[in-house]
């Protein structure tokens, strides 16, 4: 046991409870999982086959990372380029690199580009022999007519290369330049050790956030590479300038290669270990986790880990694709949020010192650090996924951000590395905190959670873009945040201060909520109050949320369809439904009939547009529209219906979405070019596939679930006995089918339930919701309350 979970890393020790069963022939859940899905317009970090759930080692072919700035897209890999520039090892939010790519004949030094790619060391593929899957991937480069293969432990990447007969082999470093999120790289070096057959070095970058997050926070990223066969020349380089017989190279643009004779189909292997903290933890993490498995041993114990951790939620019925969907978004849910600490426990703190978590008695860390994106609207889908099925990566998340908060004085709201990344300055920590303690995820220090939340809603002094709500003064003097220009980097102007109303009034809503359970009253209060902000700037003429200038008045030239004037990544049409946690509150400012028209009008139009993305392969292309799935301010919103008396139509619409959204090929995933954000529009298919959602996040002291139209006919998650009594939860559906939207009936645990929710302490520690289904809605069914009403 102490060698397997030494071999995959804390996180996973809990996959010996859940053996997945099958019998012999039929499809696990990981063969439903297709990586190469919405793969044409991901980000840096979304597609990465080699690599183990939350790993820190990601790889994956590139075929327009290098040396772009690609915060936005195209970025990474791209399913319709038919070169890649080599294999990534690091593809995490903000930070990417390390690239590594074999080859014969002339020494090349450069990449090349998709246009020419005889112009570099880049190399055509041949598509027919692509093989992408969980923890491995695989494919020809027809320039070299060399077979590439990698797969990947926690921390190392295990590359497989099979040479054709050649007198000029070669691996190739390329560790100099940008790669994806990276930005610029400010230093680097790389050196070969003959002693040891080893290539190790760092990287040393500066995120395009961190300009402004933090502008003295610099990454290092380090690796240990060991090969199996010893080079006969090696050389040094810096972009094309070369160093023949070098070993060593320092500065940005450096490489490395290493040139050998190989007979035909001749198999050369490489491991390489990566750290945040030193090459000797980059080499221990890649020895204790390798040892002496073989690539095929490595390659299958991913296979089986995924297969684990996916089947933790067992889907059955429903067509092929719903299957393929639904497995492919929980794999995406599972692959963000990169580990960021070694094997023995060490990371990099904010202040640049190492951090190290405490150990268990065999010496392994007791929970996980995260690099982490933003984690904007993931109450509306990764934490609820985590909530029912993965609870230690919800504790292990929490406990990272927590040790953040102590070494910085702040909660982030995105990490890379110790450093602030921060992308949308919204910071919902404390909310998702709020939303694990409701869950029973108490497994962390509370008093110092709670100190951390309060600080987190209620202090503006010291506040900046690195600890994010830099606005957050307004908001506490006056109850609303102004129209205000505010400069980012590249002359950006962001002006969000009605979405940032919104938003901090939830996040006190959230906080409240938990000041309510742990009986802190007069803290309470204030909160509460706070969470009413959204009152201000509620328009009764216009009945919009309409953003305010300095001086308190509404902003002129007002068009609730405009996108960004005060709104992030959004416009007034789709923000006025931001308020989950007063559902009732706005109902009673619109009015119910003008809620209702204007909530169906938002569906029956943005159908039109595939729910707000169309066909354009932009990140941002339902920002001007009534409703934009593909991004999370408009994610809660097709569950409103549950709240306004018309289940029936958050049954239907959240069914279409399913259907519509969402597709099977690489161009069509996500929407057309749509922002997946590590995991976060596959996780939420996975909850509406499911039937299940919280508008709420889990925030509300007595946390419920609204149903809406499971797509399957029977959904069977595996609760962790370390944090729930009961074995499974089960969702059943009876007379499902494609069309078959509505619920006609429903039991909970054997009981009638005539409303379309329930508490979530009802099923928690096992349960069974059975649904009877039809093309037909009931227009009765479901209507006897509204959540948390009784």
């Amino acid at each position: 046991m102490q060698t397997t979970t030494r071999l995959f890393s804390l996180c996973l020790l809990i996959l010996v409870f859940y053996s997945c069963q099958s019998s012999p022939g039929k499809k696990q859940p990981v063969d439903w999982v297709d990586p190469q899905i919405g793969s044409v317009h991901g980000r840096w970090f979304f597609y990465t086959p080699a690599a183990l759930p939350m790993g820190m080692a990601k790889l994956a072919p590139t075929t327009n990372a290098y040396g772009s700035y690609g915060s936005w897209l195209p970025c990474g890999y791209d399913d319709r380029h038919s070169s890649i520039e080599g294999f990534a090892h690091f593809h995490e939010f903000q930070i990417g690199g390390v690239v590594t790519i074999p080859t014969t004949g002339e020494l090349k030094t450069l990449p090349g580009t998709l246009e020419d790619p005889d112009s570099g060391y880049r190399s055509r593929i041949d598509k027919a022999t692509e093989i992408s899957s969980p923890g491995y991937y695989a494919v020809t480069l027809t320039d070299y007519n060399i077979k590439a293969e990698i797969t990947a432990t926690t921390r190392t990447g295990f590359h497989r290369y099979t040479f054709p007969q050649s007198a000029t082999s070669r691996i190739l470093f390329d560790i100099g330049h940008k790669q994806g999120e990276s930005a610029t790289i400010t230093d680097a070096e790389v050196t070969y050790h003959p002693e040891t057959n080893e290539v190790t070095g760092w990287v040393e970058n500066y995120p395009i956030y961190a300009t402004f997050c933090q502008p003295d926070g610099k990454i290092k990223i380090y690796f240990a590479a060991k090969l199996d066969k010893q080079p006969q020349t090696i050389g040094t380089f810096i972009d094309e300038k070369v160093q023949e017989n070098s070993n060593t190279v320092k500065g940005p643009g450096c490489g490395l290669y290493l040139t050998f004779p190989t007979k035909a189909h001749e198999q050369v292997q490489m491991q390489v270990g990566l750290s945040y903290t030193s090459i000797e933890n980059a080499r221990n993490n890649r020895d204790t986790e390798v040892a002496d498995k073989s690539f095929n041993d490595v390659k299958n114990a991913a296979r089986q880990i995924w297969n684990e951790m996916l089947g933790r939620i067992q889907v059955e019925g429903g067509t092929p694709e719903d299957k393929t969907k639904f497995y492919t978004g929980l794999y995406h849910a599972l692959l963000g949020r990169g580990i960021a600490n070694d094997i023995n426990g060490q990371y990099i703190r904010h202040d640049k010192t190492i951090g190290q978590i405490p150990l268990d008695k065999n010496g392994i860390p007791l929970y996980s650090h995260h690099n982490t994106d933003g984690m904007w609207g993931g109450f509306w889908n990764l934490t609820q996924i985590w909530t029912l099925a993965y609870p230690e990566i919800y504790s292990s998340y929490i406990k990272s951000n927590l040790d953040f908060f102590k070494n910085s004085g702040w909660l982030h709201d995105g990490e890379a590395a110790g450093v602030y990344t921060n992308g949308v300055q919204t910071n919902f920590q404390g909310l998702i905190i709020c939303a694990a303690y409701q869950a029973g995820i108490r497994d962390f220090n509370i008093e110092t959670a709670w100190s951390a939340i309060c600080k987190n809603e209620l202090e503006y002094k010291g506040r900046d873009m690195g600890n994010g709500k830099y606005d957050n003064e307004y908001f506490i003097k006056q109850g609303f945040v102004p129209l205000k220009d505010y400069l980012y980097p590249n002359n950006w102007v962001c002006n969000f201060g009605a979405s940032h109303t919104l938003e901090y009034a939830f996040s006190c809503y959230a906080a409240a909520q938990m000041a309510k359970a742990l009986g802190k009253t007069a803290v309470y209060d204030t909160l509460i109050q706070y969470s009413y902000a959204y009152k201000n700037l509620f328009d009764p003429e216009t009945k919009y949320m309409r953003p305010r200038e300095m001086d308190g008045s509404f902003m002129k030239d007002f068009d609730p369809l405009k996108g960004w004037k005060g709104f992030q990544e959004g416009n007034a049409a789709q923000y006025t439904w931001y308020v989950p946690h007063d559902i009732q509150g706005l109902i009673n400012l619109m009015g119910i009939d003008l809620f209702n028209e204007r909530l169906e009008k938002t569906f029956i139009e943005s159908r039109k547009t595939q729910f707000g993305g169309g066909k354009e392969i932009d990140s941002f292309s339902g920002v001007e529209k009534l409703y934009n799935q593909g991004n999370q301010p408009c994610l809660h919103d097709a569950w409103l219906f549950n709240y306004s008396g018309k289940p029936w139509l958050t049954q239907l619409y959240t069914r279409l979405i399913c259907d519509e959204f969402y597709g099977t090929t690489p161009e069509h995933g996500y929407g057309y070019g749509q922002d997946e954000d590590q995991g976060q529009l596959g996780a939420w298919y996975v909850m509406a596939a499911m039937g299940l959602f919280d508008v709420q996040g889990g925030t509300n002291i007595t946390p419920s679930y609204q149903i809406g139209s499971p797509k399957f006919h029977k959904i069977t998650i595996k609760l962790d006995p370390r944090y729930y009594s009961g074995k499974t939860l089960v969702i059943e559906t009876e007379n499902n089918a494609p069309d078959h939207y509505y619920v006609q009936s429903a039991t909970l645990n054997g009981q009638p339930l005539e409303d379309c929710w329930f508490y979530r302490r009802e099923i928690i520690n096992g349960g069974h919701l059975k649904l009877q289904m039809d093309s037909t809605p009931n227009t009765r069914w479901g209507i006897a309350s509204m959540p948390h009403s009784k």
